[in-house]
């Protein structure tokens, strides 16, 4: 990595992929850092059949909008991807029946809404309130948590422990 290239790191979390996928995620994920991905799978008890995983990554900027972008090409597959680095991160959640969204994140998690897209939602919804509220739960990524919540609790018991140096 050029010293250029600010480091960052992440976590990929495949909530649910059907098992034929698994090399492939494997191979999109490494081909996306650079790095061959070896990767723990486990069963996905809350959709029979699926494989789950969580796999902590480190790269370049941008790492995680390009791991994001691979695994978006099977509609099939439950995942988030986070980036973080600096101030600000970024989130990625994907399910079968919403696609793709992004979110802005500081180091707490907590998700960053710009005041443009506020003034978007309220142009958008004029004087609809339930409108206004769609558009925010929109802008929250809240409808895509409430999809993966039952998946994410799943993982409860992953192996997966990931602490960061603090102060």
């Amino acid at each position: 990595m050029s010293a250029l290239a600010e480091a960052v790191r992440g976590m990929v979390f495949i909530h649910a992929a059907p098992k034929a996928l698994c090399p492939h995620i494997e191979w999109a994920i490494g081909r996306a850092l650079g790095d061959p991905a070896a990767i723990r799978w486990e069963d996905q008890p809350v959709l029979p059949g699926a494989r789950r995983a969580e796999v902590p990554w480190e790269g370049r900027e941008g790492s995680g909008a390009a791991i994001a972008s691979a695994l978006r090409g099977w509609p099939d597959v439950r995942f988030e991807v986070t980036e973080e680095g600096g101030v600000e991160g970024s989130r990625w959640m994907h399910t079968p029946s919403l696609g793709m969204t992004r979110t802005t994140v500081d180091a707490l998690g907590t998700v960053l809404v710009s005041e443009h897209r506020v003034r978007a939602a309220m142009e958008l919804a004029g004087r609809d309130l339930a409108a206004l509220h769609r558009e925010l739960r929109g802008a929250l990524g809240t409808d895509w948590d409430d999809e993966l919540e039952a998946f994410r609790h799943a993982s409860d018991a992953s192996p997966v422990i990931w602490l960061h140096k603090a102060g």
